[in-house]
Parts: C-alpha cells; sequence; structure tokens
C-alpha cells in the first residue's frame, strides 16, 4: 500500500473551534463525523454543491447575508425550487421554501462570521448552465455562474461547462480574499472529493479532478492560511480497490471514509482534542447500546456509571454540549 505524508497543521483544529463545511457529499461525511463528536460544525448551508462556481457564489451570498424571495424561484413538478439550492429546501408553498432558504442564509452568514476553520470540498470541475427556458407562463434566463442544483429538469436546458483552471484560480482567489475580509482569523483547507463522477465518463473524470486538484494548489502556495487535505488522493492512490467503494463503484464506502477520517485527525486535530474524542466515542458508543432487558439492575447501574462520565466531561469541558447523552442516561 502507498503511502501519503500530510503535513500537520502547525497550529491544529481543536474542540472550541468552529467548523464551516461546504461543498461535495464528502464533505458531509467529514461534517457528519466531526459533529457527531461534538465538534462546532455547520455544513451545506445550501445543501451539496459539487462546482467551484456554485460553492463561491453561495459562500459569496452567506457573507452578504443574502436573502431570497418568491422571484427567485421556480415551479418544476409541483414544487417550487432554487437553482442555488438542494431539493430539501424546495416546498409546494413558494412563501415556505423562501422562509427556510433564508433561515439558512442567516444562520450561514452569523457562523462563518466567527468560524475558525472554513473546509471546502470541490466535486467537478463540471458547471452547468441554465439556458432561457420557459416554465408555465414565466421565462427564466440563463445562469451566467451556472446552476447549483439542476432538479432533475430536462438535460437540454443546460449548457454543460467544464471550467478552465484559470476560471477555477479566479474564483478560489476570490473566495478566499472575501472570506478573508469577512473574518480575518479563518483558516482554510481544501479538498478533492474521491466520488467519481462517472456520468462525465472516466476520461473527463479524471480531467476535471486534475484541474480542482491544480488550481487548489496554485493557491496553497500563494498563502499561508490556506491548506491542502489529500482526501483524494488517499482513497484513489493509498487504498487504490475497488472494495473501498460502495456498489455503484463512485462513492467511498464506511471502510475508505473511515480511514479518510483517521487520517484528518491524525494530521489535522492535536492531541488533547484526539484523546477528547476517544472518550467522546465511548460514550456516544454507550448512548446508542440497545438493552435487551432495560429493566434489570445491571442495565440501570451502566447507564448510572455512563451519566457520571458525561456529567463529569461536561463540567471539565464547558465547550461541549452533552445535554442528549445526560438526559439519556438520567432515568
Amino acid at each position: 500500500m502507498a503511502n501519503i505524508d500530510i503535513k500537520p497543521l502547525e497550529t491544529p483544529v481543536k474542540y472550541g473551534d468552529k467548523l464551516f463545511l461546504i461543498g461535495s457529499c464528502f464533505t458531509e461525511h467529514i461534517g457528519n463525523a466531526l459533529g457527531g463528536l461534538k465538534y462546532s460544525v455547520l455544513q451545506n448551508p445550501n445543501g451539496i454543491l459539487f462546482d467551484p462556481a456554485s460553492v463561491v457564489n453561495s459562500i459569496v451570498s452567506y457573507i452578504e447575508n443574502k436573502q431570497y424571495h418568491t422571484g427567485n424561484l421556480f415551479l418544476l413538478n409541483e414544487v417550487y425550487n432554487s437553482w442555488a439550492h438542494h431539493s430539501r429546501f424546495s416546498h409546494i408553498d413558494p412563501a415556505k421554501a423562501v422562509a427556510i432558504i433564508n433561515q439558512s442564509q442567516q444562520e450561514a452568514h452569523e457562523f462563518l462570521k466567527t468560524a475558525d476553520w472554513v473546509i471546502i470540498t470541490l466535486g467537478s470541475s463540471y458547471s452547468y448552465r441554465l439556458q432561457e427556458q420557459a416554465i408555465g407562463d414565466r421565462t427564466i434566463t440563463g445562469l451566467k455562474n451556472g446552476a447549483a442544483n439542476c432538479h432533475r429538469a430536462p438535460q437540454q436546458w443546460f449548457n454543460k461547462h467544464m471550467l478552465e483552471i484559470e476560471e477555477t484560480i479566479a474564483l478560489l482567489d476570490t473566495c478566499y480574499h472575501r472570506i478573508k475580509k469577512f473574518n480575518p482569523k479563518a483558516k482554510i483547507i481544501f479538498t478533492v472529493s474521491p466520488v467519481r463522477h462517472l456520468r462525465d465518463g472516466v476520461v473527463d473524470n479524471n480531467r476535471s479532478k486534475a484541474r480542482l486538484i491544480e488550481s487548489v494548489h496554485h493557491l496553497v502556495n500563494k498563502f499561508t492560511d490556506l491548506f491542502y487535505f489529500p482526501a483524494y488522493e488517499l482513497v484513489i492512490d493509498v487504498l487504490r480497490d475497488y472494495r473501498f467503494y460502495d456498489i455503484d463503484l463512485a462513492h467511498p464506502n464506511y471502510q475508505a471514509t473511515e480511514y479518510v477520517m483517521q487520517r484528518f485527525t491524525e494530521a489535522y486535530i492535536d492531541k488533547d482534542s484526539q484523546a477528547l474524542m476517544q472518550q467522546i466515542r465511548q460514550l456516544i458508543i454507550a448512548r446508542n447500546h440497545k438493552a435487551f432487558q432495560p429493566e434489570t439492575e445491571a442495565h440501570k447501574k451502566f447507564l448510572q456509571t455512563q451519566l457520571v462520565k458525561a456529567k463529569a466531561l461536561q463540567e471539565e469541558f464547558a465547550f461541549l454540549n452533552l445535554s442528549e447523552e445526560i438526559r439519556y442516561f438520567d432515568v
């Protein structure tokens, strides 16, 4: 098995830091893992995003605290959607869709303003630009910077464009400066998703990923508070085996994502926080334990032991939120 030497961060991630994550579905593997271990996390306020243009446009919208209105939505398949948002923000009532979107925008604005880390996972160089379309009694004009989500609209509605390296560098450079002006203390970690976009074809998927990697490294070499974590290389070049992918041969499986998270933890999280993660992981495992005989004295004693541990951790580390676990064990 090949190995990748990942340079540790001089100032690593630690408990108490606020982590803002945005990008492809692989972003959510990292965010869910860290959030599950009680890190302060906000991820994908627009839903999953793949291409640099969609990611950058979304971040700029949080910085500017852009508020949406019903005129920004379109009706398709009986629900109102936003080209900038995942379908989980769609709704049959346009006012409710806008309310959900704007609440997420506000939360993202406030969180990003004080975030210690911004973790950006890019998935593809392909950007989809909407052509002018008539939908019902309305005409929707083309989106210059691309549609973040196509909402199962007909393929012929879009022009598919693979961003040039120069385009991506310009987008990410703008993103860096906007973030730093808005929140000077924020440090940025880029990753490239190991998810294979096989619908683009194997050759074009590799071209797409290569452009992302080259663009990100241009910025990493330019700025001192911007870093690259090699999630893509860990799966593609270290694990290097289809048994680390799901049945679709496109998405890394649980074993692969756990390996990537282990390497991220070792290189980018400080030692004290790593030790605390182990204690919290044991507490979460105990919280998820399902007793066959919950009325036994043995199980009650087990719950009491875990309650004492949870309260002790909560008292020692005020930044943790173990209220769920404490409620569960306190029977």
